[in-house]
């Protein structure tokens, strides 16, 4: 039986969500998807060829690279520039056309770069860097045009964080200022030539990162989705997991994570693998709320799964200069307990509901689907392997691309036409848009905090709020990380948080690396955490559920998430990293001990099982609330990472295990009649 015949099978009788219906969930809860869909052929072969050369412009200077400024100012005006013709105005505009004025935004936005590049000597020679009256008129026009670019694709949010910040340096100086926020007068000049004449602003090093090497990543997501990767981890997740208790949910939760550590799109994963999954986990019998949370907790997950994490482990790589070996390494015990936390819930869940699987008939089999489509995981194996060689990333990335292709055309249903290739590089230069702004609008940000020092300001005020306690920093960090991560793509919200946030914790020596996994974690878990939880809500749009219960919903799955964080900076063993005489700023870490990473990790595993035990309130059987409380209390016992803890929790927790595997076989005997 071939895949699509399996997938007809799996969904029998279920509601189906095409294309249409899935574009129209991703517009209500994703502002990013709201494009034109022109009428016009010509304009749509117009605009699509700029995406194709916007795509080819990246390759091209990955091993041709132009000065710093001029490649980054062209990156921010192409990619504002179709945005203008991809976004209109307001969602209610009509949006089979575009609107004449959006036509002088864009030539407006390439104004911007041309001026830049025309002028490029005069400004870093001759003038070295300050701005004469037609630097500051264009440096506004720049900052007005990435703002307007970045609320039509990302909504409000960013461009008012980012307003609230360039407003901060025209009044600092000002008597009504607190004495810890006052600063020098700054004028136009000042402002405005460092957002546009310098690499500390909206050319920042966000925007590096987003033209070296994320719009590339980007673009590798859509060749491989282009040669049917998605299709394939969805079939090789129900081949291992639909069949088992709850099968659906566990088929959500590994195919969305591996989906969404390469794509990076929390929403849009939400909504690509949820149509399928969503559906399947409601005709086993989940409820919508509990449905629509695994697909967003899952999705959220992938950003934190190695090797690739949503192209955030190349950032942090290139923002704090540890090694992305180093990196993906140490994220790959708390992604695997994250994940775990979560499919063990689903598992309870399924337990206590007594939920079962999919007939193993109606799914496809291993064996038949790595025949298929197994080939396309050389390309990730390629590029884990260039990338351990330290291969630059932008290199790699490139080589990877080209793999792709290579390896696709190995088998007939998954080859790329030419037609392909170029759709292929069209979408990831469509995709890479909202990464690109809001990198870009992050640099007004960063070039204000390094303008003015306010970022020393937030970091003492972070650290007034700890008053000198490590857990109430990290407390106020997290919550400092959540509402700037709010509403933001994982790779601005980690760039902000990182920025803003993460330098707090280095009052308390903790290792830079670690610091920034923290702000990490948190600026992502925003994506679930209401009133502002939009995979949770996008997740809620399939599943028919209610926004919020399904955002709570899935907080509680990711339970174990907001625990992780604070257990690797009290035991960074966790991160598999070894900071017994590491200063502040370390940049290379000796591995932690074996024992010690193995002896962590067996107590975190149980913890979690535990602690999932205890939320859901069944393990083999249901629990009462007395035995919940007390199973929890030794599930985090046995999380925290200290000897007499670890102890006291494994006998807490085998003690209430054990009594509810009792009850459960005198419940099997009284059903049989013994």
């Amino acid at each position: 039986m071939n895949n699509d015949g399996v997938k007809k099978n799996a969904v029998s009788d279920t509601e189906i969500f095409n294309e249409e219906k899935q574009a129209e969930i991703l517009e209500k809860f994703d502002s990013e998807s709201k494009v034109r869909r022109f009428a016009s052929k010509r304009t749509f072969v117009v605009v699509s060829a700029i995406a194709v050369l916007y795509s080819l412009f990246h390759l091209y200077i990955t091993f041709n690279p132009m000065p710093t400024l001029q490649q980054r100012a062209i990156h921010v005006a192409v990619g504002i520039a179709l945005i203008f013709l991809l976004y209109p105005l307001t969602s209610r505009q009509d949006r089979s056309k575009v609107a004449w004025y959006d036509w002088i935004l864009f030539f407006l936005a390439l104004l911007t770069a041309g001026y830049l590049i025309s002028e490029y000597t005069a400004i870093v020679t001759t003038r070295g860097g300050i701005p004469n009256s037609t630097d500051i008129a264009i440096a506004i026009l720049t900052v007005i045009l990435v703002l307007e670019a970045a609320r039509r694709v990302t909504g409000w949010i960013l461009p008012i964080l980012a307003l609230i910040f360039l407003t901060y340096p025209f009044i600092s100086h000002m008597d009504f200022m607190p004495i810890k926020m006052m600063t020098r007068p700054y004028d136009l000049g000042d402002i405005f030539g460092q957002l546009y004449l310098k690499t500390e602003g909206l050319y920042s090093s966000a925007i590096g990162a987003s033209v070296n090497f994320i719009f590339l990543f980007i673009l590798f997501g859509a060749f491989l989705a282009k040669s049917g990767m998605g299709q394939f981890f969805n079939d090789i997740a129900l081949a291992l997991a639909g069949h088992k208790q709850g099968g659906p949910a566990k088929v959500a939760v590994i195919s969305s994570g591996f989906m969404g550590s390469i794509n990076g799109a929390a929403v849009a994963n939400v909504v690509g693998t949820g149509a399928f999954t969503i559906p399947l986990m409601k005709k086993i019998g989940y409820s919508k709320n509990f449905a629509g949370a695994v697909e967003a907790s899952a999705s959220i997950g992938g950003q934190i799964l190695p090797p690739i994490m949503g192209a955030s482990a190349f950032i942090m790589a290139e923002t704090t200069g540890v090694a992305y070996g180093t990196i993906a390494l140490a994220a790959l015990i708390p992604a695997v307990l994250y994940f775990l936390a979560v499919i063990m819930q689903v598992h309870f869940r399924a337990g206590r509901k007594n939920l079962k699987g999919i007939p193993k008939s109606d799914l496809p089999r291993v064996k038949e689907i790595m025949k298929e489509r197994g080939h396309l995981l050389l390309p990730i194996a390629f590029l884990i392997f260039m990338l351990y060689q330290n291969v630059p990333i932008g290199h790699a990335a490139f080589y990877t691309i080209v793999s792709t292709v290579v390896v696709a055309a190995f088998r007939k249903n998954t080859r790329m036409s030419v037609k392909d290739v170029l759709s292929a590089l069209d979408n990831g230069a469509r995709q890479s848009l909202s990464v690109m702004v809001a990198c870009a609008v992050v640099g007004i940000i960063i070039g204000v905090v390094s303008l003015t020092s306010f970022g020393n300001v937030m970091t003492s005020s972070i650290a007034s709020l700890g008053a000198g306690s490590l857990f109430l920093t990290l407390f106020f960090t997290m919550i400092a990380s959540m509402i700037l991560g709010m509403g933001l793509p994982s790779i601005p919200a980690y760039i902000i948080t990182a920025t803003m946030a993460a330098p707090a914790l280095a009052e308390f020596d903790i290792p830079i690396l670690i610091a920034h996994m923290f702000v990490f974690y948190f600026g992502i878990f925003a994506n679930i955490t209401p009133p502002v939880a939009l995979a949770a809500f996008a997740g809620a749009g399939i599943s028919g559920g209610d926004p919020m219960r399904t955002g709570f919903t899935a907080l509680k799955l990711a339970a174990a998430g907001f625990l992780i964080p604070y257990l690797f900076v009290y035991n960074p063993a966790m991160l598999m990293i070894d900071t017994t005489n590491a200063a502040v700023n370390t940049k290379e870490f000796p591995m932690a001990p074996l024992p010690e990473i193995l002896m962590i990790t067996a107590t975190a595993v149980i913890g979690i099982i535990a602690l999932s035990a205890a939320i859901e309130g069944y393990f083999k059987t249901n629990m009462n609330i007395a035995f919940r409380l007390l199973l929890g209390i030794g599930a985090l016992m046995m999380i925290i990472p200290e000897t007499f803890t670890d102890i006291a929790g494994v006998i807490i927790v085998a003690a209430i295990l054990g009594l509810n595997y009792m009850a459960s076989r005198k419940e099997q005997n009284i059903n049989i009649g013994i």
